[in-house]
C-alpha cells in the first residue's frame, strides 16, 4: 500500500530534497509552503505523486482550509514532517528586532503546533509518525542565537512530550537536530546577504539538504516497533567551541 507524507516548508532546502527522496521511494507527498510557484515547479518535476498545497503556516484558518481541501488520494497522511521554520537576524538580544522574534515564534512554534494538532486525529488513526526538524541550537547556545535557539529547544521538548502523550497509540515521534547545513537558511536569516552565506559555508564541507532528506527517510522507514527519539547530525567539520569568559569586571 502506498503511504503518504506531508512535508511543510517544501519549497526549498530540506523540504524540497525530502519531497524528492520520498517520491523516489514510491511514496505520495503533500508539499506545503507559501511560494505557490515553487510548489508548481516541484509538481512538474515529481509528477502525480506530488500534491502542492500553498498556504502560510502562521495562518490558522488557511492551514485548516488547505488540509480540508486535500484530494482524497492525498488526504490519508501517514507521516507529518514539520520542516517549515526560519531564523531571522544574527545580532545579540539588545540589538534585535522584536518583530523578527515574534515571526520566528509564530512560524517555528505556533504554526507547527497548530498543524500538528489538526493532524493528530488522523495520525493516531493510522498509527503514523511525526518528524520534527529541530536544530543543534536546541542544545548549544551561541551569540545571536537567542529566540531561534529557544524555538528549537521548544521543538525538541515538544517532541518528547508528544512521545509521552501518545504512548500506546502506535504513533512515533522523532526530533531531528541538524548542525551546519548549506541551504537558503542563512540568506533568509541575513535578508539576502550572499557574502554572509558564502563566508559561513565556504570551505566547511557542510551538510547538504539531501543528507537530511536521507536521514528523514531512514527514520520513516524503520519498522513500526522502532522509534528514533532524537537524532543530532553535524558535518565532520563542525564541533564545539570553548565557553566564553568576560574579564571586564
Amino acid at each position: 500500500m502506498t503511504r503518504t507524507v506531508l512535508i511543510t516548508g517544501a519549497t526549498a532546502g530540506f523540504g524540497a530534497a525530502t519531497s524528492r527522496r520520498f517520491v523516489a521511494e514510491g511514496w505520495k507527498v503533500v508539499g506545503t509552503g507559501r511560494r505557490a510557484e515553487r510548489l508548481r515547479e516541484l509538481a512538474d518535476e515529481l509528477g502525480n505523486s506530488f500534491h502542492g498545497a500553498a498556504f502560510d503556516i502562521t495562518d490558522e484558518a488557511g492551514t485548516r482550509a488547505a488540509l480540508a481541501a486535500l484530494p482524497d488520494d492525498f488526504a490519508g497522511i501517514d507521516v507529518l514532517v514539520n520542516n517549515a521554520g526560519l531564523a531571522l537576524g544574527t545580532a545579540p538580544a539588545p540589538n534585535t528586532s522584536l518583530s523578527d522574534w515574534k515571526r520566528m515564534i509564530d512560524t517555528n512554534i505556533t504554526g507547527l503546533v497548530t498543524i500538528t494538532d489538526l493532524m493528530l486525529p488522523g495520525l493516531i488513526e493510522r498509527k503514523g509518525m511525526i518528524v520534527n526538524l529541530s536544530s543543534v541550537a536546541a542544545h548549544y547556545p551561541y551569540p545571536g542565537g537567542n529566540v531561534y535557539g529557544g524555538t528549537k529547544a521548544f521543538l525538541r521538548q515538544f517532541s518528547l512530550g508528544l512521545r509521552s502523550d501518545l504512548h500506546g497509540t502506535g504513533v512515533r515521534v522523532t526530533s531531528i537536530e541538524p548542525g551546519l547545513c548549506e541551504s537558503e537558511f542563512t540568506l533568509v536569516r541575513t535578508k539576502g546577504d550572499q557574502a554572509a552565506h558564502d563566508a559561513l559555508y565556504g570551505g566547511a564541507n557542510p551538510i547538504q539538504p539531501q543528507d537530511i532528506a536521507n536521514t528523514i527517510y531512514w527514520v520513516a522507514s524503520q519498522p513500526p516497533h522502532v522509534n528514533i527519539n532524537s537524532l543530532e547530525v553535524m558535518p565532520v567539520s563542525q564541533s564545539w567551541a570553548p565557553f566564553q569568559i568576560y574579564r571586564g569586571g
